[in-house]
Parts: structure tokens; sequence; C-alpha cells
């Protein structure tokens, strides 16, 4: 990369892990003026699991922090959707066969030990990454050169930032969009799932007690337990001292909340209530959470937006394809938003224009917007199926679950479907990038 592109001034509104893998990628490929702006004091990661899939590892090993993540990631050797009322399985899916097809397995881990390592990962780079926490970004505007108004939260004065290349990883609340939004005259709004989540982290201690739970905790399993409109699905991370339950069910607390609260302190006998009917081992598990540790999540996606790019700024992550994590794509589709970013943006010419970051930006958003969305759609249409109620669709779900005993048949909850894995985990987002921007430079 020539010294004149290597300089251009990068700014990232957000620093999670959209945010941070751009600003790493960025300075993996070369750049050395990269500036991340956050609005938290830190990066204050809430403590929850996360699955980490080939598609994500793969990305994570190319920019040098894969092997940390992996030490205490716990390998998934295998899932089992059951019926919650019951325990009874309904369908089981090996997945080691994963590592063999895709050349990384598939794992579960910490939130804050993937944000972690990624921030190191950016430390190690620290004469191009620059971080500046507790900062607000507002005012963003779209010229030749992109510019905001950064606030620091504690001590200084606001001031006036302009760079080269604007990436807004600022979130499903992302005020970047919002901006971008009004500058095109376009209305596109963040659409309310009517569901919510609670995250549950319950740790070795705590199941001590309970053989059964202990032997949850002990298994290389993911299992999801589903009922109408609900499910929770669990597995163990941070080398198996901690089982995450995550759960989705109809959102009926935030109703007198503001439009911009997305959390709220959750009720214990309001959680146990929801799961009344679930099986005697579930609310055994729910019962103990601590009394005051109750937090529920509302779940919000966004419509489609008609681009991602204006001018020298682009959206990456949940700012431009916020999802329901019903595939457990969302941090690994940002992350393949951050790859694709480092791709074009280093096939930049000698003296850049705007016009040259645009098209590259351009090439950004051909290479991930339709995947993204896709599996957005994908994402929510599974939810569907695994929360019907009594009727045509639930009988023909379990026939196919049925199928699926009998060693036939594609998996209702797509996440563990074999071609639904092949299109997520076989897709090397890179390799997509390099061969789109060799394609067109040679036509042009």
């Amino acid at each position: 990369m020539h010294p004149d592109t290597q300089s251009l001034k990068i700014c990232i509104l957000g620093a999670g892990m959209g945010g941070l893998t751009t600003a790493l990628a960025l300075a993996r490929v070369g750049f050395s003026d990269i500036t991340v702006f956050e609005i938290a004091s830190s990066l204050g990661f809430v403590g929850a699991g996360i699955q980490m899939a080939p598609n994500m590892a793969r990305i994570l090993d190319r920019l040098g922090v894969w092997q940390d993540i992996a030490k205490e990631g716990v390998v998934l050797n295998e899932t089992s959707i059951r019926q919650g009322s019951t325990d009874s399985e309904l369908g089981h899916v090996d997945l080691k066969y994963i590592r063999e097809t895709y050349g990384y397995p598939h794992m579960v881990g910490h939130r804050a030990t993937l944000a972690g390592e990624l921030y190191n990962g950016c430390l190690r780079e620290s004469k191009s990454i620059t971080f500046k926490f507790a900062t607000t970004c507002e005012d963003i505007k779209f010229g030749p050169r992109p510019s905001f108004t950064a606030i620091p939260r504690k001590d200084g004065d606001p001031y006036e930032v302009e760079c080269d290349v604007l990436l807004g990883a600022d979130g499903v609340k992302s005020s970047t969009r919002v901006a971008m939004l009004q500058a095109l005259d376009v209305v596109a709004n963040v659409q309310d799932t009517n569901q919510a989540a609670y995250r549950i982290m319950l740790t070795r201690e705590q199941m001590s007690n309970d053989p059964e739970l202990l032997a949850l905790i002990d298994a290389d399993k993911v299992i999801r337990w589903i009922g109408e409109k609900r499910h929770l699905i669990a597995y163990p991370v941070s080398n198996k001292e901690i089982y995450n339950i995550s759960t989705t069910q109809p959102d009926v607390n935030f109703a007198a909340a503001p439009s911009a609260t997305y959390t709220t302190k959750g009720s214990k006998k309001a959680m146990l209530d929801v799961y009344d009917d679930f099986c005697p081992m579930i609310h055994r598990m729910l019962e103990l959470v601590p009394e005051g540790e109750v937090c529920e999540w509302k779940l919000r996606v966004h419509e489609p937006l008609p681009t991602w790019v204006h001018g020298s700024v682009a959206l990456v992550g949940d700012a431009c394809h916020p999802t329901l994590p019903h595939l457990a794509q969302g941090a690994a589709q940002a992350i393949e938003d951050a790859a694709v970013l480092g791709v074009v943006l280093s096939h930049l010419p000698n003296n850049a224009t705007p016009s040259d970051i645009n098209k590259a930006l351009k090439q950004y958003e051909k290479v991930r917007k339709e995947r993204a969305e896709t599996l957005v759609e994908l994402a929510a249409a599974s939810g569907r199926g695994l929360h019907l109620g009594d009727g045509k669709a639930k009988e023909e779900r379990d026939k196919q679950f049925a199928a699926l005993k009998a060693g036939k048949g594609p998996v209702p909850d797509k996440w563990a479907d074999a071609d639904v894995q092949r299109k997520i985990y076989g897709h090397d987002c890179v390799q997509v990038a390099e061969d789109l921007v060799k394609a067109e430079s040679n036509s042009a």
C-alpha cells in the first residue's frame, strides 16, 4: 500500500465487535491513522455467551487473535433440540463434522473474552489505532471529507473531527444511520419484534448440588428447549465453568418503557412464570438465578436500508443489519463486514479521492449487503418455526423432526441444518471481496 493511502484518516464510531474488528482489520492491512470513538468509558461487555462459528473463526485467525480466544472456548460436538414441557428430544445433530468440513470447529465462548482479545489485538497495533472512550459523536456531516463533533463526557470541550473515511459501527441505535437516512431523505425504521430475551450465566458452583444440571455443564453440547412463542438455548462457556442460558419470549415488560430503553431489570417471578409449563429441570435452573440479577433485553431489528453507504461514510454491523439471535450470527456478520472493509480499502489507489473511497465502500456493500440481509430474514424465519403453537404448521414441523430422527430431511432449527451451515460457514468473505475487486479492476 502506498504511504499516501496508508495515512488516510479513518474514524470508527463504536467499539463493539464490529468496530474493534474493523479497526484491527484496517491496521493489519497497513492503515496507520485509525481512531475509534466509543460512548462508554470502557469496553464493559455484559457477561453472556457467544457462539463462534467457523466463518467468524476464520477471520479472527487471519487477524491473529483466534488462538487466545479459543483457549477459553468450548467445542460443541452435538446439538439437541428438545420439547420444553417434557425435555423429550425432538432432534439431534452431530456437529463434529464441522471442523473437518470448514477448518474450524463450532465453538462457544464468553463475549468479554472475544471483545477483550479483539481489543488486545488493537492495542498491539497501537501505532496505528487510537481509542477515545467516554466520547459522544454528534452532528455527522457528509461532505467530501466526513466530519462530526466529538464530545468528551468528562474532561475537555467538544471538538470537530474531519476524516477521509467514517465508519458507523455504533449498533442498533446508530446515530450514524439516523444521520445517513436524513441526508438521503429516506425513511427506514427500527422494528419491534415483540420479543425479548433473558441472558443468564450460572456458575459451576451454583449448579454443583444438582447432578442433572452438572451433566449439562459437563457436556460438549448445545441444547434448545422449545415451546409456543418461547425457547431457551444453553451451552457451557469459559472452560465449562459457566453455563450460558439465553431465552426468547414475548415482550411484555417494555410496554411502558421509553423507546430508547433496550434493557430492563426483570422480575424473577415473572421469568419463572413465563416458563411455568416447561419441565422441572428448567425450573430448577432458573431458580438458581439470584433475585435482583434478572435482566431482560428487548429484541429489535431494522427495516432493510436502501444503502449502507453515503459518500465516504459506511455502516457496519448492527448499525445496518441487526438480527434476531436464532442463527447465532449477529457478531459473526459484523466481523465479516470488518474483514471485507479491510480488503476493499486496502486496494485504494495512490492519492485516493473521495470518489475512489466511495467506490471501495460500494464494493463492500456489494459483497456484504445481500448476504447479511438474507441471514437476518433466515434467523427470523427459524424463530417463527421454533415458536409454533398447536396447529397444522406445528404438525408439519414435528414431522420434519421425526424424519430427522430417522436420518433424513432438513433440521427445523435452521442453525443446526447442514445446508444452512454450508451457506454460512462455507462462505469466505475475504476471498469473495478479493475476487470482486480484481474483477472490477480488470473490467475498468
